[in-house]
């Protein structure tokens, strides 16, 4: 059983991109300390949902300032980068931490960032499996050369290489990409979009329950249910709105726009949000429905730094030595 925490670096109403990304530093820090197992960072462009444009960067800075928790990226988006970048970064970051470096891949959307990095919609809409197939062949190779629809070249040494490569994570939301991830061997980061049985589904189709997958959670605890649920009907608005609207599709393909209130307040039935017993028997109840050990819990959604720190220290505290006792034959 490892308990992680999620990071979106979202930009708040009232600060600036500088206090973003030092609350999430200092969240990072602070999860450590409080016994988290894990840290994951999102990675987005031109938009305040995430100020985060490079995971891999960020995690560079976050293994340097920490020395027990595991960091990881989810995801780092394989549609507008080079797959053989992405894959010496993730090498670099396994080597220098001592292993301690996991990389979350994903397809990412039509957004703008397609047309700003030039990599275009035809690799997002056909390019995904062969961006994965190079990525993993250079993690595994000493020399590699390639030839495919999006990318060749020539035999090249693979340097720097990682003797044990970095483990690959591939976030899915469809039955396609959960087959992609289940014929390469892979396990899967699974969203806060879809509830328990949602998951226990995707599983089932990927066929692997054994695999390390990831299922991600909204995580508020307060005195009371009402006390949590009040708290992010006021403020998750606040952030998610304005920071949604940085989805722009890069071809102008209409885009159902996603009431900020209402999706809080679904979030806020399916998730560990509450007492601390509440958030822990949610989190076993996940657990159990869906054979998932590795938890990841977005804490940042109260909207400030303060409520942020205050919220890792009381899951540190109150909630997972709960969830690791109902598994004492899993933990980390």
């Amino acid at each position: 059983m490892r308990i992680g925490i999620f990071l979106l670096a979202a930009r708040f109403p009232g600060q600036d991109d500088a206090a973003a990304l030092t609350r999430t530093v200092r969240a990072a820090v602070a999860a450590e300390r409080a016994g988290f197992d894990d840290v994951w960072l999102a990675e987005h462009h031109f938009m305040t949902y995430g100020v985060v444009p490079s995971a891999t960067a960020l995690a560079s800075h976050l293994l340097a300032l920490t020395s027990r928790v595991r960091v990881g990226t989810a995801v780092s988006v394989l549609s507008n980068q080079h797959p053989v970048a992405l894959a010496e970064q993730a090498s670099m970051l396994s080597l220098i931490s001592g292993g301690r470096f996991d990389l979350g891949v994903g397809r990412g959307g039509p957004w703008r960032d397609l047309e700003v990095f030039a990599t275009g919609l035809p690799r997002y809409e056909r390019g995904f499996a062969e961006s994965l197939d190079l990525l993993l062949a250079w993690l595994r190779s000493e020399r590699l050369a390639w030839s495919g629809e999006h990318f060749a070249f020539r035999e090249v040494p693979v340097v720097p290489r990682a003797a044990t490569p970095p483990s690959v994570h591939v976030a899915c939301t469809s039955p396609a990409t959960e087959r992609l991830a289940a014929e390469r061997g892979l396990p899967m980061l699974l969203g806060m979009h879809v509830g328990d049985d949602e998951k226990a589904e995707a599983i089932a189709r990927h066929g692997d329950p054994s695999a390390p997958h990831v299922s991600t959670h909204l995580a508020q605890v307060a005195g009371t249910r009402e006390e949590a649920v009040a708290t992010l009907v006021a403020e998750m608005p606040r952030w998610l709105g304005p920071g949604l609207d940085g989805y722009v599709p890069v071809d102008d393909r209409p885009r159902n726009p996603r009431d900020p209130v209402a999706y809080t307040r679904r979030l806020c039935e399916t998730h560990p949000v509450g007492s601390p017993d509440d958030c822990a028997k949610s989190l076993i109840a996940t657990a159990e429905r869906t054979g998932v050990r590795r938890l990841a819990l977005l804490v940042e959604a109260a909207g400030s730094a303060r409520a942020t720190l205050d919220n890792i220290v009381r899951l540190g505290e109150l909630v997972l030595p709960q969830v690791r006792a109902a598994f004492p034959e899993e933990l980390a």
